[in-house]
């Protein structure tokens, strides 16, 4: 008998993926506002730059929460229903910061904010990986970063429009985590197949590359700081909230525009040599910026620091799958992610100490001083370590600090059939 297939495989592909990225939109938008917003409302209420730090930490350990126990609770429940209540959760946790005074229960807010937009983000790009298909998955991971960086740098603008402080900007993050929920589900896609959940090596990751792991460590050092302190930074020199929001979204708009010609020259250039290059212009960037007097000067240093150290992720990720061999991938990825979101939970609570300690201009003179230490590492590396043959290279993949279903998706890996299943 000839079976018919699901209603949900025969409609076409941007109507299979309008709901996702719908969902995707809302949740992205709401957390790259909520990220800038409770650094704003902190300060607002009287917390210490340290304090701050700390809940920039606690958000990327919630973070690693996520990516450990989310691969079991979509094993157990199933994408809608873990993407339901993880959304849920998110909306809860906001509101949450409405009833709880400044100081340490924000600490386990942010904890649990960070382990569901995790989880969110680990069903969505989960689902979207299911979907792909060779011809299609470039589309599909173009488009989703469009709605990514579209989603972060417009809600940034929301935080001058309702303020920081009150209700209403808590109620406006409520309402876009609560509105993911209707797109997925009403969906008539079926629950894709749960990502693997397994366990791994953590010097697996250094013996393949220790350029990679060191400067991804470093990378969540810096800008898990940034992304954290940055807006009590641009507070602190007197920047008003509207200019706060601007600060924020020219950062992730160059990241954007630079992450071509990294790859363009990675794919072509021994991507140690790219990375060193990056990595220096990020730390002359962020000297450039302690330096500055004016706003224009000031503004056109975020610029450059955004360009040259968002796309060091990617270039990291590309390195490392370079030297992985068959059957390392899924130990590599969970790699990459530990190590940056270790360096993100230390980076924005060693930053604020700093800021609070010499003030707010110390902040980039901190983070330049990482950047130009981890070149000194990269070029003794280049020094003791031949380059990946061109022949043996991946290409380059602009990727998203998510989750890692990002990298699935880039790698089409379902899983690959040199991968030994996950156990």
């Amino acid at each position: 008998m000839t079976q018919v297939a699901p209603a949900a495989d025969s409609r076409s592909l941007a109507g299979r993926l309008t709901p996702l990225l719908v969902a995707a939109a809302c949740l992205l938008g709401a957390n790259g506002l909520s990220v800038t917003m409770i650094s704003v409302r902190a300060k607002s209420e009287g917390m210490s730059d340290a304090l701050i730090g700390l809940l920039g930490s606690c958000y990327f350990g919630g973070m690693i929460v996520g990516v450990l126990l989310t691969p079991f609770l979509i094993a157990r429940a199933g994408h809608i229903r873990v993407f339901s209540t993880l959304a849920a959760i998110s909306a809860i946790a906001i509101l949450a910061i409405a009833f709880t005074p400044a100081g340490w229960l924000w600490m386990v807010v942010r904890l649990v904010s960070g382990a569901a937009f995790c989880g969110t983000t680990m069903v969505l790009e989960s689902w979207l990986n299911s979907i792909a298909t060779n011809s299609s998955r470039g589309r599909i991971l173009s488009v989703y970063r469009i709605v990514d960086m579209i989603a972060v740098m417009g809600s940034q603008f929301m935080l001058p429009a309702f303020g920081p402080l009150g209700p209403d900007i808590l109620i406006v993050l409520a309402i876009l985590f609560c509105f993911a929920l209707v797109p997925i589900s009403l969906t008539s896609e079926r629950n894709p197949a749960a990502p693997p959940a397994r366990f791994f090596d953590p010097l697996m990751l250094w013996r393949v590359s220790p350029v990679a792991l060191v400067a991804v460590f470093t990378i969540g050092l810096t800008n898990g700081a940034f992304r954290m302190v940055g807006p009590v930074y641009a507070e602190g020199i007197g920047l008003g909230l509207e200019t706060v929001a601007a600060f924020i979204a020219i950062w992730v708009f160059a990241g954007a525009i630079f992450q071509y010609p990294a790859g363009w020259l990675s794919d072509r250039l021994d991507r140690r040599v790219v990375l060193g290059v990056f990595t220096v212009g990020a730390g002359l960037a962020c000297l450039f910026i302690s330096g500055s007097s004016t706003r224009l000067e000031l503004f056109a240093g975020v610029f450059l620091f955004g360009g040259f150290a968002l796309p060091l992720y990617s270039l990291c990720a590309a390195h490392a799958n370079d030297n992985a061999e068959p059957g390392q991938f899924i130990d590599v990825v969970a790699g990459l992610t530990l190590a940056y979101g270790v360096g993100a939970m230390a980076g924005p609570f060693i930053a604020s100490l700093v800021m609070e300690q010499f003030g707010p201009s110390a902040f980039f003179l901190y983070t330049a001083t990482l950047h130009l230490s981890l070149v000194v590492f990269i070029f003794a590396r280049i020094v003791s370590r031949d380059a990946v043959p061109a022949s043996k290279r991946h290409r380059f993949v602009w990727l998203l600090r998510t989750s890692p279903m990002i990298f699935r998706l880039a790698r089409n890996d379902k899983p690959d059939a040199g991968e030994p299943p996950a156990k």
